[in-house]
């Protein structure tokens, strides 16, 4: 029965949704990356965090911290249903470093370091109903919704699911299990958690859900654009939460999100999985098709200062069709809508940041504000409460890809000792066959420059948009632009100079004359592989509004300079062992820095730049299960990959 429920939550629901040598070798590059270390204060921390977070010394160049703000539990419908019942407080443990029970079996903990900030983001339609709907003692499991849901008919079983599923894309909630108390009674306590687990100077937390908008692309074969943003909440949280169940309008959201603010309680809303939202998430007409008004523009930009860039369900960056000259636009694609395996989403501009970000050009320029001057966060999306954020060690979204390499299609289904066809085919019986788990990314990363670890400057720098995104290591990344002296990268003043002397990573620069000089300055994560490149991503539109971009490696590893002409560098030998996965790291570095001016400059022009910083190869996390498993890795998904961090954009002139 179960297996019938998953297949029709998907179809129907829509809402898929010790310092090592390592460390040694980068400890001076890091204290130079981050500037001076903040003083972590914890005594007491979890019994009067507000008095501890005001003795907290802040570091004014800011220090880089990573976290995820997109986790979902038990309390989540889709989350239930598929058999996970971890619970916030596991969530939390899992990211403060501790191993958690593994819904499919087993343990998972975090390799490495444990996460500087984290938010539980359950789905807020119908939160936590679903598993109060499975437990006996509870009165809405004696509706008739939970009758039919938990009965003992599969079929019937599979229906019910399809349709509360479904009552999320239609916003015509289920009476007799939509519990308004119930629900407000769930999201206070999911406040209380994170507030309970807030610890200034180690472990920041922030109450937070995720609203789940969609749009019907085929009622039948299940396929929704998705136009899913998550809620973070500074630090105080309002009663209750507003759903796709008052109105799947995101507007409606952010005009919810603007009268909360009137009453003291701010937030911020993070759209993602745009790559799967078929062109709608970064459109300039509302619902019914009509332009979308300058004053919803300014509303829009107001409250979503972030994109997620990268999580598991793939990487909406850009595609070839839009950056036919970018060798590494193919990356961690994800090609279906949510809730169906049968259809994909369109390439559209849309759906994809880079493309946007000129749209949004475009759109300063005819009604004198820009809804897309967002910066780049990367997240998980875990559905298990504990995110993926190495390929050697994903433990998949929810518990069945997770636990079973075979589900997951990077191991043949007929047995570890059967070979792959050339196609590398999977079945598509059940969406957790393979079909869309072969293709989820073992996730990614926040990464934020803020002056301490507490909600107050962690919430600030992601409204500013000093925030950077990684595929999963922790790669820090520095993007400042102004006017810098020559000198400047070798200076014991460099951070003062650069947030002196121009802006960071977020920030816009009007009225230039000149090419203004950008600082890029990236850093491995010892724990992964070195680094390749880092490159600046230059985005406009032409007179006749088409997109136009161009990509210049900035810096290369081994000293190496890039080509004058084409803009590349050189092949720095780098590879990876197929055998045992083990990298060749060529020329690698482990820190890259470099000053830049932009040849093609144009005064009369608006541009968008970003920096995207390059790893070398390494194996994709179904290559790892396959020589594990001593089988060929699986010819139809990709073998290696080169994990990457992408800056929030600066905007000039």
């Amino acid at each position: 029965m179960i297996r019938t429920m998953l297949v029709c939550v998907l179809l129907g629901s829509a809402m898929m949704g010790c310092e090592s040598s390592d460390d040694a070798v980068s400890k001076t590059a890091a204290e130079n990356v981050n500037g001076e270390a903040a003083v972590i204060l914890s005594a007491g921390a979890d019994k009067n965090p507000g008095s501890l977070a005001d003795s907290i010394k802040a570091n004014p160049f800011k220090d880089a911290y990573f976290g995820d703000l997109h986790v979902h539990t038990g309390n989540s419908f889709d989350a239930f249903v598929f058999g996970v019942r971890r619970t916030p407080e596991d969530a939390y443990r899992f990211a403060m470093g501790e191993a958690i029970a593994h819904d499919g079996g087993g343990e998972v903990q975090i390799q490495g370091r444990a996460l500087d900030f984290y938010a539980v983001t359950d789905h807020g339609e119908y939160l936590g109903v679903v598993k109060a709907m499975a437990d006996p003692s509870h009165p809405l499991s004696q509706t008739e919704t939970a009758r039919q849901a938990f009965g003992g008919d599969s079929a019937v079983s599979g229906q019910t699911f399809r349709k509360i599923g479904f009552s999320f894309v239609t916003q015509q909630p289920l009476e007799d299990i939509y519990d308004k108390d119930f629900m407000a009674a769930v999201w206070r306590e999911t406040a209380a958690t994170a507030d309970q687990f807030y610890k200034p100077g180690q472990f920041t937390t922030f109450a937070a859900y995720e609203f789940t908008a969609m749009t019907v692309v085929d009622a039948e074969l299940g396929g929704a654009a998705n136009l899913h943003r998550n809620v973070i909440f500074a630090d105080a949280a309002p009663a209750s939460i507003f759903t796709t169940l008052d109105s799947g309008d995101p507007a409606e959201l952010w005009r919810w999100m603007e009268g909360q603010r009137e009453q003291g309680v701010d937030s911020l809303a993070i759209p993602h999985n745009s790559n799967a939202s078929n062109g709608l998430m970064f459109s300039l007409l509302d619902r019914q098709g009509n332009p979308v008004s300058s004053a919803e523009l300014a509303l829009r930009k107001n409250n979503e200062p972030l994109v997620e860039i990268s999580q598991v369900k793939g990487t909406s960056d850009t595609r070839p069709i839009f950056s036919p000259d970018d060798d590494w636009a193919e990356f961690e694609h994800y090609p279906y809508l949510i809730g169906s395996t049968g259809m994909l989403s369109q390439d559209l501009e849309g759906s994809y940041v880079r493309p946007t970000l000129g749209v949004g050009l475009m759109a300063d320029a005819n009604h004198g504000v820009n809804p897309f001057e967002f910066g780049l966060i990367g997240a998980s999306d875990t559905h298990i409460g504990a995110g993926s954020y190495t390929e050697a060690a994903h433990s998949g979204k929810f518990p069945a890809d997770g636990s079973d390499p075979i589900k997951r299609g990077s191991v043949p289904p007929e047995g570890s000792d059967q070979a792959w066809t050339s196609e590398g085919e999977i079945s598509a019986d059940d969406p957790l066959s393979g079909v869309s788990a072969s293709r989820y990314s073992a996730s990614g990363l926040a990464g934020v420059w803020a002056e301490s670890n507490t909600r107050e400057a962690i919430f600030e720098a992601l409204k500013r948009r000093e925030t950077f995104g990684t595929s999963g290591p922790r790669m820090r990344v520095r993007f400042f632009a102004g006017d810098y002296d020559d000198n400047v990268l070798i200076s014991s003043a460099l951070l003062a100079a650069a947030y002196q002397q121009g802006v960071p990573m977020g920030g816009k620069l009007d009225a230039q004359s000149e090419a203004p000089t950008m600082l890029v300055w990236a850093l491995q994560d010892p724990l992964s592989a070195p680094l390749q490149r880092a490159q600046v991503i230059k985005v406009w539109r032409n007179e006749l509004g088409e997109h136009i971009e161009q990509i210049y490696d900035v810096a290369c590893s081994g000293g190496a300079r890039p080509d004058a002409i084409s803009h590349r560098c050189p092949d720095n030998g780098a590879g990876v062992d197929m055998k045992t996965c083990n990298l060749i790291d060529g020329t690698g570095s482990a820190e890259l820095k470099a000053l830049w001016r932009d040849p093609n400059f144009n005064a009369e022009q608006s541009a968008v730049y970003y920096v995207r910083v390059l790893e070398n190869p390494s194996c994709r996390w179904s290559t790892w299960d396959a020589i594990r498993a001593g089988t060929p890795p699986n010819p139809g998904l990709p073998t290696l990959l080169q994990e990457r961090a992408w800056s929030s954009p600066i905007w000039v002139n």
